[in-house]
């Protein structure tokens, strides 16, 4: 995307997971209120504070453009760009201790992720993908493992309690044709997908600020990220996400999804 300075978008990406990760850090495995939101799902003073954060950097440096963010909402979403934010994806792993959540970061460009981090603030890895670049972890680049098909692969989701009715059994037809189904990585089981470390990862009931920011670095280390038709991910997806590492294991997940 020559058109784009992504340089500086990027710049602005990593002052993001720079505040966000100051801000989470202390909070970690330290005694913690934790609020329920409307839908169940756990929040704490740290996911508000890292949020907070990163929208008054962007404020600063592009107020023109769009926040999605878990926390606070939408503002200014139909802009030509904005920035997804989930200061802490995998909230019940934060307040268990377990340092698999993570920090995501994207900026969509007519709604499509161009840009993208997961920030782990306590392991202090980053991943890192823009378009048209290769992805890196920690400034490495990284590429996703060969996998001709499924018999051989690890597969992974957040919990198989996303997924209901013909959701449920369409995972159950994928899992049932892998080597390895685990559960419970959040966001780090894109990182380790683009880090060639797993095969696919396949998920339900996801939000922008849950998928965008993984799309640019699975994508740079020469991996899949579609739904569960194939389509490319944008802002509008319905949250059945399919990412693999292989074009031929992604191929295969699809053909077993529908059916």
């Amino acid at each position: 995307m020559p058109e784009l300075n992504l340089d500086v978008f990027l710049a602005l990406a990593l002052r993001l997971a720079d505040a966000a990760g100051a801000e989470i850090r202390p909070y970690f495995r330290r005694p913690l209120v934790v609020d329920d939101k409307p839908d169940l799902t756990p929040v704490t003073a740290a996911d508000r504070a890292a949020e907070a954060a990163m929208r008054a950097l962007i404020e600063e440096q592009f107020p023109d453009h769009g926040i999605i963010g878990e926390e606070f909402g939408r503002v200014r979403e139909e802009a030509e760009f904005s920035w997804v934010l989930d200061p802490i994806d995998g909230t019940k792993s934060f307040i268990s201790g377990v340092p698999l959540f993570g920090t995501l970061i994207a900026l969509t460009h007519h709604r499509r992720p161009i840009l993208g981090i997961i920030d782990q603030p306590i392991s202090r890895e980053r991943w890192v993908g823009a378009t048209g670049r290769p992805a890196t972890l920690n400034g490495t680049p990284i590429r996703c493992r060969p996998c001709s098909g499924l018999v051989a692969a690890t597969l992974f989701a957040t919990t198989p309690e996303m997924f209901k009715g013909d959701d449920a059994i369409a995972f159950a037809r994928v899992s049932a044709a892998v080597k390895l189904t685990r559960f419970g990585a959040d966001c780090y089981a894109y990182g380790l997908v683009a880090a060639g470390f797993v095969d696919l990862v396949l998920e339900a009931s996801l939000k922008p600020y849950d998928f965008c920011a993984m799309v640019p670095i699975v994508e740079g280390a020469v991996g899949v990220a579609t739904d569960w038709r194939g389509t490319a991910l944008d802002l509008a997806s319905d949250g059945r996400i399919l990412i693999a590492g292989d074009r031929r294991a992604h191929k295969a997940a699809l053909a077993l999804l529908d059916g």
